[in-house]
């Protein structure tokens, strides 16, 4: 009987490759899972690849409610120095909240690339996150809603906390002030990904792309998938998008 305390599943992985790496983030309240199937694919085309566990994630939920977004960025910051070890030259991939933090590592970080898919930033803008710490005397939680998956079997083994702490929303919210802050001084090159069909409205990337002065950006559209991309239907062609995407950056420099 296993005595770890993460989540049976959720666990960071680590996959030796190339000179070039790739840090797989996840998203709030999320694990390493959202992103291995990605990440298996990048280390067959030859890239290291580390999937952090972000603090407060695929352990218990009471552990995120202590969290601050200082603790999700130093995650992320730990993942970067440790693919430095081996790697010359390093991308950050993010799903969701991963999308945020990727982005934010592209303003804060000697990186080469970020891509950033399914990222919110209009959403956020609830004035009640505010007071999420008072708030969350009274209500501890935010239900979440059903899966907007069309990959069912994903959908029925997808590796969450059921419910969004409060609390914790509330630190997703200064998160979002960090990124806006961060977004007109990227420098690097950006790729984000969105679904038309996310139920996170395609009005997040047009903001984030809007707001983004770096000359090298693009935003690629898929059609069908639901908010976690890279477990969805068309997950193959985001695998490949952001492989077409490494390989162009580093031709160019």
């Amino acid at each position: 009987m296993s005595n770890q305390l993460t989540m049976i599943g959720g666990e960071p992985y680590y996959f030796p490759g190339s000179t070039v790496g790739c840090l797989m983030i996840h998203g709030f309240t999320g694990t390493p899972k959202e992103l291995r199937w990605m990440g298996e694919f990048l280390h067959k085309q030859g890239y290291t690849v580390a999937g952090i566990r972000l603090a407060g994630h695929a352990t218990q939920i009471s552990d995120l409610v202590r969290v601050h977004w200082q603790d999700w960025l130093i995650s992320v910051e730990d993942g970067i120095n440790l693919l430095r070890s081996n790697c010359k030259k390093i991308f950050t991939v993010g799903l969701s909240m991963g999308g945020m933090l990727s982005l934010i590592a592209a303003e804060r970080y000697e990186i080469q690339g970020a891509i950033a898919m399914s990222t919110p930033f209009s959403y956020v803008d609830d004035w009640r996150m505010n007071f999420a710490k008072p708030l969350s005397i009274f209500y501890s939680s935010i239900k979440k809603s059903p899966s907007d998956l069309l990959n069912k079997k994903a959908a029925a083994e997808h590796l969450d906390y059921p419910v969004y702490p409060t609390r914790a929303t509330g630190e997703l919210f200064k998160l979002k002030k960090i990124l806006a802050e961060a977004l007109p001084n990227i420098k690097i090159p950006i790729l984000l990904m969105h679904s038309k069909s996310d139920s996170l409205k395609l009005e997040n990337a047009e903001q984030i792309y809007g707001l983004l002065t770096t000359r090298d950006k693009e935003i690629y559209l898929l059609e069908k998938s639901g908010h976690v991309i890279t477990e969805d239907i068309e997950r193959s062609e985001v695998f490949k998008k952001a492989d077409e995407f490494i390989r162009k950056v580093l031709k160019s420099r």
